[in-house]
């Protein structure tokens, strides 16, 4: 039996549940969960002040109900276990998460799988700013595991981001891949301007039907359809990830670069017949 948590708080001020998730739980009591302390703002407050908590946590299962836009750290650090969100979700979703799944029925706020080292966070609305990114500081962002968001996603997705898979069914914003050490980032729709942007290695499929004016620093390849490409969106589309049957079969133009960095990236731009 999952552990339902039903957001009842009425305020404008943040709440920060952060360390609140189900490796953490799993051997508590519903009384000892109710009093862990959270923020309110600069407020510590007990869980059963804002969320009514009904079921158990020994499946390592939370189902959070409610409008928790305003909710931030939702599984951060999490290891193990499953978090449905049943609506909107704050800030940092999934940040430093290792393993698990996170899963957001409506729209995710900036930061989402910030630093994440594994799992699996599916956003099913849009996404804000630094999806998996770093840390304002950080030499690395995100080294492991995948992030999917159905709809749009904000700026500086994957910066300094170092493995894993970000999947955007819809808009990237500006940046996107900045600074990107390795991993793999695919855009289902238009992007932003200067993807790619002092990226060393890694891969970048801007798939969108119209590419993006890639930075000069960047040095055409050759036309081709990559075998690795249909591979890794057969693979998204298991896991529940919407892909255009176009897609698949689109031969991409193939740019190397940041050549003012390492130079050893790749973006594959869906190729468009002249």
């Amino acid at each position: 039996m999952a552990l339902s948590l039903t957001y009842k708080a009425e305020t404008s001020v943040p709440v920060e549940i952060e360390g609140l998730t189900p490796d953490w739980a799993v051997d508590k009591s519903l009384a000892e969960i109710e009093r862990l302390e959270i923020f309110h703002g600069n407020e510590k407050l007990p869980l059963a002040e804002m969320f009514d908590l009904a079921g158990s946590a020994d499946d390592r299962r939370f189902d959070f109900h409610g409008d928790l836009s305003g909710v931030h750290w939702i599984g951060a650090h999490m290891q193990t276990g499953h978090i449905q969100i049943h609506g909107p979700g704050g800030r940092h979703i999934g940040s430093e998460m290792s393993g698990g799944e996170i899963h957001v029925d409506g729209d995710a706020g900036g930061w989402v799988g910030a630093e994440m080292r594994g799992g699996l966070i599916h956003v099913h609305g849009n996404a804000e700013h630094l999806v998996g990114a770093a840390y304002r500081g950080s030499a690395k962002g995100m080294t492991g595991g995948t992030i999917l968001v159905d709809g749009d996603a904000g700026n500086e997705v994957g910066l300094t981001m170092r493995r894993g898979m970000i999947a955007i069914g819809g808009r990237a914003g500006d940046m996107l891949g900045f600074n990107m050490l390795a991993g793999t980032v695919l855009v289902l729709g238009e992007c932003g301007i200067r993807p790619g942007a002092g990226m060393r290695r890694g891969t970048l499929g801007l798939l969108g039907p119209t590419p993006p004016t890639l930075l000069p620093s960047f040095r055409y390849a050759c036309t081709s359809l990559p075998t690795v490409l249909p591979l890794m969106l057969h693979n998204l589309q298991r896991r529940g990830f919407a892909i255009d049957q176009s897609i698949l079969a689109s031969k991409c133009d193939v740019f190397n670069g940041d050549l003012v960095a390492l130079g050893k990236g790749e973006i594959f731009l869906r190729h468009t017949a002249a």
